[in-house]
């Protein structure tokens, strides 16, 4: 179940990114890639109450891959990061399945209450940087 999951992941960059060459290349050289790996694992001890290691596996991926998604991010299927460099991606932050998100967008909070304040993504939405929210 997992592989299967692992290999739709990939099929699905080497679908929206012309450029890419095979497989090994997305898994190897993606920095979209890697922070949805990161995530995920950020994600796993965020949801154990580990929140202190969550944020430590969060900000070593942003530091690696210059994509910055809080642990506490909720993220559906497929997510493709394209050119990730300066994504930002805020604590209340739903993302759906098949998204897009291309390099710069930033999924900020506009309020200082602790309540949701970041965006809900719906599915099947492409994100730009110049997309207003």
């Amino acid at each position: 179940m997992l592989l299967k999951k692992f290999k739709e992941f990939l099929y699905i960059y080497k679908k929206k990114d012309p450029a890419s060459r095979s497989y090994f290349e997305i898994l190897l050289c993606y920095p979209g890639v890697h922070a949805l790996f990161f995530h995920r694992i950020s994600n796993f001890f965020w949801e154990l109450n580990l929140k202190l290691i969550a944020r430590i596996i969060s900000n070593f991926s942003r530091f690696f891959t210059g994509i910055e998604i809080h642990p506490a991010v909720k993220i559906g299927k497929n997510l493709f990061i394209d050119h990730g460099m300066g994504i930002v991606i805020g604590e209340t932050t739903v993302i759906g399945n098949n998204v897009t998100i291309y390099q710069g967008v930033t999924l900020g909070g506009t309020k200082w209450e602790k309540k949701k304040k970041h965006p809900t993504i719906f599915d099947n939405i492409k994100i730009k940087k110049e997309t207003k929210i």
